[in-house]
């Protein structure tokens, strides 16, 4: 009895231990079995408790009664499948005729109460068919990415969803995106954490910081072109838009629009291209766009519209192109000026981390999910890295970005900086990858390198 009394103190304490220390441990360890015989012990009278059950049918009543049996009891969705992850678990219900998927969401907080989980979410696979996930800890306090994670073209996983998911960055589904983020909110971090998923890539980045540099240009060898003033990225954004003229009339010339060619070979955008003539895609990652729009002068609300014509240019006609924008700033609205509402249009994938008002919230989610505008400006300050992703299709998700270091980015670029191709367009903003004093020259600069 002694033995067996130390061995169960022993068990409880590593459990212990494991969900304090190592939380996902711990739930494959123990949580998984647990919560599977909670959900399936308890799935009836929950799914009864929260009205997610229909009345039998009245076949079965009116046989009850000729056969003087007991009235068939309420019927719940029908489970098809339950099954296991790293983070909770994935519960495939079958919904009963007159039930709808709408009535499973509202019900989401409730049924996290009764099976005793941290999170539940819900989504439509097809018609009838509900998937429900369930979280059993807090993936979003100590975010780990999956070691192993879907491999695509244009598409880089960036951060962990509250569900337990990764959250993907695809620029053939969502060609351009806005990211909003206050002082200290984690929207740098973000941003490496998008550049590192796209440095293994067979793509051109292209960065315009306009703080003299201090976020992108450590970055350098990765890139076929920088900016780091407002003179210089109104002549590099010309020089993407006489890109885009180019990949254009490529695209003309190789359309093969002939009787004999089916339709499914006509070209109408660079991926329709053969390999060997299709230009390499390039993504432009502006930082504070703020700075792009302000002005004080006539000759800078010049420039200041020359810049904001072309991103709106880019953001209509570059996709086709393969040129992607990445918008990124801690401030965007109305006041900007022209344009900048125009060009919000075209930015259909959105992502906010804490703002400090709500009207950046408003012109961040006001127009695709208005119930996102208050999850966004009640992030606490101190879950940096947590953010707000939606797109134009309405839905959104918590998501949260692994702590990235400047010097593991840098590291990163470094180590495929090989890839980096060379754009005969962009040759004249092609940025130096010497020592520190080269790229912003000062007297007290110090010699490290980038």
């Amino acid at each position: 009895m002694t033995a067996f009394t130390v061995a169960l103190v022993l068990v409880v304490a590593a459990a212990g231990l494991l969900r304090w220390r190592r939380p996902a441990w711990y739930w494959l360890a123990f949580g998984v079995p647990l919560a599977a015989l909670r959900v399936l012990v308890r799935y009836r009278s929950v799914m009864d408790a929260c009205g997610l059950t229909v009345p039998p049918a009245r076949w079965r009543l009116s046989l009850a009664r000729a056969t003087n049996q007991p009235i068939p009891e309420p019927r719940p969705p029908r489970i098809r499948r339950l099954r296991p992850t790293r983070t909770g678990l994935v519960l495939r219900l079958k919904l009963r005729p007159g039930q709808d998927v709408f009535d499973i969401a509202a019900a989401s907080d409730r049924l996290r109460h009764s099976f005793s989980m941290f999170g539940v979410t819900s989504r439509e696979v097809r018609s009838g068919v509900v998937e429900v996930r369930m979280t059993g800890y807090d993936v979003l306090k100590r975010v780990q990415m999956p070691a192993e994670t879907e491999t695509r073209a244009m598409r880089v996983p960036v951060a962990l969803r509250e569900d337990g998911s990764v959250h993907y960055r695809d620029y053939r589904a969502i060609p351009h995106a806005l990211t909003l983020g206050a002082t200290e909110s984690g929207k740098s971090v973000y941003q490496r954490n998008l550049v590192a998923g796209l440095a293994p890539l067979d793509v051109a980045l292209v960065g315009i910081d306009c703080k003299q540099g201090v976020e992108l240009f450590p970055l350098a060898r990765r890139f076929s072109a920088l900016a780091d003033s407002p003179d210089t990225a109104a002549e590099l954004l010309d020089a993407l838009v006489a890109r885009m003229a180019d990949v254009y009339r490529l695209i003309r010339t190789q359309q093969r629009i002939t009787v004999d060619v089916p339709d499914a070979e006509i070209a109408a955008d660079i991926w329709d291209l053969p390999d060997e003539l299709r230009p390499t895609p390039v993504v432009v990652l502006v930082d504070e766009v703020a700075e792009l729009a302000l002005y004080a002068t006539k000759e800078e609300e010049r420039r200041r519209d020359r810049i904001i014509t072309a991103l709106v240019r880019l953001a209509q006609l570059g996709r086709a192109a393969g040129i992607y924008l990445e918008i990124c700033g801690q401030r965007f609205g109305s006041e900007l000026g022209k344009g900048i509402t125009m060009l919000r249009a075209q930015l259909t994938g959105r992502t906010a981390h804490r703002l400090n008002d709500e009207t950046s919230a408003n012109m961040a989610f006001g127009d695709i999910a208005p119930d996102a505008v208050l999850a966004a400006i009640q992030i606490p300050a101190e879950l940096r890295g947590l953010a707000i992703a939606g797109d134009a299709s309405g839905g959104w998700h918590r998501i949260r970005a692994p702590h990235t270091s400047l010097r593991q980015a840098v590291n990163l670029c470094n180590r495929y900086a090989d890839r980096t191709p060379d754009l005969p367009e962009l040759a004249p903003f092609r940025p130096t990858t010497g020592t520190a004093t080269e790229l912003v020259p000062s007297a007290k600069a110090s010699p490290a390198t980038v």
